[in-house]
Formats: structure tokens, sequence, C-alpha cells
């Protein structure tokens, strides 16, 4: 199992590598075996005394361990130690009805989903710190001007408020994703060995849905171990949250580069950025969340091929499943713990940003010249007579304003006093600041009923 990031960079660990731990997933195994046989004593198919003394056993904490490692090491089985040992600590009188009419997979399966729902749950409360700590950076920036930049060149002026507002949006659909996913994705399966049904019969179906019902899940409609989608569908739904969490990191990154100089995130007193570069100031977090969503995202793959699974069962896909759930999770919590970090302690640099937005003396304004030209002499010619005031000012390294009011095509039809006027970025923000604004309340909106739902 991957360890994801490195514990050298100084953010918490968000819990879910505890999660993953094999004697968590262990209980959670045991916590399913305590829903199978209540359900099963509700509808007599078993003594309900059993139900209680296997629910009264089913604590890890009570048994044997040295008894289980044994067994997994001459069995190499998956489950059937743990249920020896559970059916040892039940006691001789109801020991036999552990594990009734299910096999491995069955208990396997949705016990890890309860440990992925845990997961799900530390996701929501970092998602929800991150949008608290971007709707206070989407209001702050909401009337800071920045350039635009589209190819990687100056496009049109923006606000950095803006970009937040962006980052927002797509965090709040990831987030409805993952709540929608929930019902296809926390369901019990209790088909038997190939997902038949042969070992209840027609009780099989009740008895899952009480496992269900007691752990708060849905039940499968075909209980069929071949069956992966939902598993994969969290997989996916993993790789796209952390490919916006890779590529707000990656644009903090770029932000942070001397030759920027826009945003520095968090660089606590004493952190060191190089062994032998004493000035350096690294990106570290954003390095972290651009490493691990690459990590995440590239389990994508790994998640549509365990869905291939042979005929009713195959271990094999068993195996990757787990390995990809494992590994995204975790490092999807060091991601979002990171990108948490980030938002609350970013700098940002107004001064910056405003330099470098005239950068191009004043030819990110080009396209307000030419709307307002195109006014007189229609929207294509107005491009064609920007264009060469925009180029000359490029290639010779002159004043674009200079060339518009020395063009007699553009002072025909506005003063020089007007094309000075047009070309002050801070006026050519467009919506910036209100769409910052509304992402910022829509931000809020979700904290505040994350909260409600917690």
């Amino acid at each position: 199992m991957s360890d994801a990031l490195p514990t050298a960079t100084r953010v918490a660990d968000p819990g879910i590598r505890a999660l993953y731990r094999l004697e968590n997933r262990w209980q959670a195994w045991l916590d399913v075996e305590v829903a199978l046989a209540r359900a099963q004593a509700e509808l007599g198919i078993i003594p309900a005394p059993a139900a209680e003394a296997i629910a009264k056993a089913a604590h890890l904490s009570l048994m044997d361990r040295a008894r289980i490692d044994e067994g997994f090491a001459r069995t190499g089985h998956t489950i059937v130690p743990l249920v020896w040992e559970l059916s040892r600590v039940t006691g001789e009188e109801h020991g036999g009805w552990v594990h009734w009419g299910a096999t491995t997979q069955n208990i396997t399966q949705t016990g890890d989903l309860l440990v992925l729902r845990q997961a799900h749950g530390v996701f929501f409360k970092l998602i929800a710190a991150c949008l608290a700590a971007m709707a206070d950076l989407a209001e702050r920036g909401a009337d800071m001007p920045i350039a635009g930049r589209t190819h990687g060149q100056h496009a049109v002026p923006a606000t950095f408020g803006y970009k937040v507002a962006v980052w927002i949006d797509e965090l709040l659909r990831h987030a409805d994703r993952l709540h929608q996913a929930a019902p296809r994705l926390f369901v019990a399966m209790l088909g038997g060995g190939a997902g038949t049904y042969a070992s209840l019969g027609k009780m099989g179906p009740p008895v899952q849905q009480g496992i269900g019902r007691l752990l708060g899940f849905g039940s499968m409609t075909v209980p069929s171990r071949a069956i992966g989608d939902h598993l994969g569908e969290n997989i996916c739904l993993l790789g796209m949250l952390a490919a916006t969490c890779g590529k707000i990191g990656r644009e903090i990154y770029t932000l942070m580069k001397t030759e920027f100089g826009e945003v520095e995130e968090p660089v606590p007193p004493g952190t060191v950025g190089s062994s032998t570069m004493p000035q350096k100031r690294n990106p570290k977090l954003c390095q972290d969340i651009i490493a691990a969503a690459a990590e995440v995202r590239s389990l994508v793959p790994l998640a549509l091929e365990a869905m291939t699974t042979e005929h009713e069962a195959d271990r094999t896909t068993s195996l990757m499943f787990d390995s990809a759930e494992a590994r995204a999770c975790i490092a999807m919590g060091d991601i979002l713990s990171r990108m948490g970090e980030i938002m609350r302690g970013l700098k940002l640099d107004p001064a910056r940003m405003r330099a470098n937005l005239d950068l191009g003396g004043g030819l990110i304004m080009a396209e307000a010249v030419m709307l307002e030209l195109g006014a007189a002499l229609g929207r294509q010619h107005a491009h064609d007579v920007v264009y060469d005031s925009a180029m000359a000012a490029a290639e010779q390294g002159v004043s674009f304003g200079g060339l518009l009011t020395a063009d007699p095509r553009v002072t025909a039809h506005m003063t020089p006093d007007a094309i000075q006027k047009l070309l002050d970025p801070t006026a050519y923000t467009g919506l910036c600041a209100d769409m910052a604004r509304e992402g910022a309340a829509r931000a809020r909106a979700f904290v505040a009923a994350q909260a409600g739902r917690a």
C-alpha cells in the first residue's frame, strides 16, 4: 500500500492512513459479520442468542492476534483465520453460526465499503475546510486585478478572486458527485459463492437488505461478485477531484515563480527550501499536491481494468480494486489537507499583479480598444486596425498607446484621452468581482450544509 506523500512537509495527517490499516479493515469485516448474524436472526435463520453472542465477540481487541497471524501464515486465506477466531471467541454454543451462508468477498467488500464511507466522511470535512478558506480568499481578491492568461500569454484582465471562483465551482461539483454516487456505492453484498443466493435461497435478498439497513447501506440488486462499476466510479470521481486539485496546485506553483511573484503558499518560519541555496522558498505544498494528484489519476486505469472480472468472480480484480482504493484515498486525504493549508495561508501580492498587468504596455487591453473602435468601423475591420498596432508594439518594443494615437484610422473615431482611458486594465475585468463574491457565498452555503449533515 502506498504511503502517498512523505511526512517531511508539515501538514497534519488527516487520518486516512489509519482507516486503511489492516486492523481497521478487519474490524470493519467483523462489523459486517455482526450485521449478517443480526439480519439472519431477525428472519429466524439463526438463533437470536447466537447473533448477540457474535456481536459481543466481534471486537478485534478480544481476539488472539497470534492465532490470527498464524492462521493467515498457514492458510494464505483473506478472512478464514479471522472467522475461526470470531467463532472461538463467540464460544462453542453459538460459534458455529458465524459467517452463515456468506462467502469471503461478501464480507470483505462490504466491510471495505464501510472503511471507504469513513474516508468519504473525512474528504467532505476537508473539502468543506478548503471551501471555507476559498470563500475568504475569493472575497479578498474579488477586486484585485491580475492578468488573465490563455495559452500562457496575457489575454484580458481578470481578478484573483475570479480564479478562486473557478476553483470553488469545480470543487462544489466534485462534492455533489460524491454525494450523488453514495447510494450506488455503499451497498451490501450477500449472494454467496457465485452471487446466486444458493446458500440462503429466497431468504438471501431479505438478509442482504437487513445487512444494508443495519450498516446504513443500500442493497445490491444483483449481488454478483463480478460487479465492480460502483467501485470503479469511486476511483474515477477521486481521479477527477485530484485533477482539479492538481490544476490548482500547478496554478499556484506557476504564480509563485520568481518571474511572476504574484502569490506565495505558506512558508512557516524555519522552513528550509534547499540544502545548498539558502534563499529558496519552494512551493512544497503545491509540489506535494501535484505529485499525489498524478498518482490518483494513474489509478483510474487500474480501477477500470479491475472492472473486467472473469466469470462470476476473480480474486485478481479484487486485489486491484483494494490497491487502487487504498492508494487513491490516502493520496486524496494528503492532497485535500495540503490544499486547505494553502488556501488558509496563501499570500497575495497585488502590487506584483498590477506590475505584471503592465508588462505589455497596454497590449492586454487590445480587445477593449477593438470593441470600442468596432462600434464605428465594424468588428473585423477594427480588429485589423488594432492588430497592426499590437503586432508592431510587440515586435518593435514601442508603445502600443503611442501607435494607436498615431494611427488616423483610430484617431478619426476616438481622442487620445479616450484611447488612454481604454488602456486601463483595472476597468476591464468584466463580472469577475461578482463571480468571486457569488462563489464565496456558494462555498459558505456548502460549508453550512455540510455542518448540518455531520
